[in-house]
């Protein structure tokens, strides 16, 4: 089944350095920009991550420092590939968890603002966990009748999601083909940050969603403890995440 869209939508993948979004950097990204009307944008990047690559990394996704040592830096595409993302919604497997964020993190270190929240965003993953619970490789065999060929690359798993979704779309009857549903469904948390550090509970209010403070009202943390804030300003977390506890703070009376 096809998409239902009212604008585009970009399905992606990163290959990384590794799994730590704030330490970590992009060495791949690969994105599949589908129109409403059908058509389809195919882009494959390597960067250079200006960082060693470790061996551990390279033995998953097969791409050593000497394959990027002549690409270019993050710094220098980021512009462009904001420009391919502007006034999309975004799509992956275990996106809304790892891609988007470091994504995001990227962008940030780049100096390029880009506006994540006016998007919509479907995480494959999930909607394959909800109805499945199995990985990419698993999902494009269940789905798609195939293997995935070079699974690890971001083009070979880029493409693989994007067919996933859509295979998904007919096999379940009950799954919307509207991305703002499908975005709502493949949600596990409601995010008040990209990574889910604070999420919203049923009256819209911002709670902690991590360690000795869970469950508790961000406002409420900030207001009893005030070292907490500088805990989490100088703590190994996503810029976008400090910002989110940052304009809660700002917002105390």
């Amino acid at each position: 089944m096809e998409l239902n869209l009212k604008k585009p939508i970009i399905f992606f993948d990163l290959e990384t350095t590794g799994t730590n979004i704030t330490s970590d950097r992009i060495v791949e990204i690969s994105l599949i920009k589908v129109m409403p009307n059908g058509e389809e944008i195919e882009r494959t990047r390597r960067i250079n991550p200006t960082i060693p690559i470790p061996a551990e990394a390279t033995a998953v996704h097969h791409i050593s420092d000497a394959d990027v040592a002549n690409e270019p830096t993050f710094k220098q595409v980021a512009r462009s590939l904001a420009e391919l993302f502007a006034g999309c919604d975004i799509a992956g497997f275990n996106s809304n968890r790892f891609d988007v964020p470091m994504l995001d993190e990227e962008f940030r270190r780049a100096g390029v603002k880009f506006d994540f929240s006016k998007a919509r965003f479907i995480d494959v993953q999930t909607i394959f966990h909800k109805k499945e619970q199995r990985t990419l490789v698993a999902a494009y065999r269940f789905y798609c009748d195939k293997d995935l060929e070079a699974a690890h690359s971001a083009n070979a798993d880029t493409r693989a999601t994007y067919e996933v979704l859509k295979a998904q779309l007919d096999r379940y009857a009950d799954l919307p083909n509207d991305v703002d549903a499908l975005s709502d469904y493949s949600s596990q948390n409601n995010n008040v940050d990209l990574i889910g550090r604070l999420v919203y509970n049923e009256k819209r209010q911002p709670v902690i969603n991590f360690g000795k403070y869970r469950g508790r009202l961000a406002e409420e943390v900030l207001r009893r403890d005030p070292g907490y804030y500088s805990w989490i300003l100088q703590g190994d977390f996503p810029q976008n995440t400090k910002d989110a506890f940052t304009a809660i703070k700002l917002s105390l009376k």
